[in-house]
């Protein structure tokens, strides 16, 4: 479970848009927008593509992270990285 809410976050920061440094620099307080939505802003709608790449990315970072837990200690740790990673990897060939 939660390799699905951490890749759902990694897919929402990825459809984020880039704020503008200039403009959280320049506005007075009283310039700011006021009312219900005044700074929402449209997000980005990420291709197919991106997504598969995103949620590739999740997977391999816990397969990486599974391969560095050496220590018998650790074996559960990281076997449950490995079907985390494998979870993710289902929704790409689901087949």
């Amino acid at each position: 479970m939660s390799a699905l809410r951490a890749t759902l976050a990694a897919l929402d920061n990825a459809e984020a848009v880039p704020v503008d440094d200039a403009r959280l620099r320049g506005a007075a307080l009283e310039r700011s927008p006021v009312g219900v939505g005044a700074t929402e802003a449209a997000r980005r709608e990420l291709s197919e593509g991106e997504a598969a790449d995103i949620v590739r990315a999740e997977a391999a970072e816990r397969l990486e992270a599974a391969a560095h837990l050496t220590a018998p200690a650790h074996a559960d740790r990281a076997a449950r990285l490995r079907a985390e990673a494998a979870v993710l990897l289902r929704f790409l060939d689901p087949a």
